[in-house]
């Protein structure tokens, strides 16, 4: 993911451009009477392969990650676009690392869906 991503540590100025980059944040239309939200078509295929490997692995294994899974299901969401979601959460996570220089922390990534889990 790095590779896809670039070496550059100030090539995307927020979470959001790095998410956008990657493709897994939606695309928001809206006018006056209408409010359509979409999947981002066009990406990186290889960034976004290893994305949803990545979600998918952080599902079986991680208790926040899988907390957040089910949430986006419980929404009514599809099967395609939770995993997209989760992939979502772990790009806007890693960006923070990266800005950072901090290595992950389940307790901190997701302190609202652990919580639960430890009570």
């Amino acid at each position: 993911m790095l590779a896809e991503f670039g070496d550059d540590p100030h090539r995307y100025a927020s979470a959001k451009a790095r998410k956008n980059y990657a493709g897994t944040s939606p695309i928001t239309r809206a006018s006056g009477k209408k409010k359509v939200v979409a999947a981002r078509f066009v990406h990186n295929d290889r960034l976004i392969d290893a994305l949803i490997t990545q979600a998918a692995t952080a599902v079986r294994v991680s208790p926040g990650a899988h907390a957040y899974y089910d949430k986006q299901r419980t929404r009514d969401t599809d099967y395609n676009t939770a995993p997209r979601q989760v992939a979502n959460r772990l790009v806007g996570i890693l960006h923070g690392r990266l800005k950072t220089g901090t290595i992950y922390n389940e307790a901190t990534a997701c302190p609202h869906q652990t919580e639960s889990l430890v009570a």
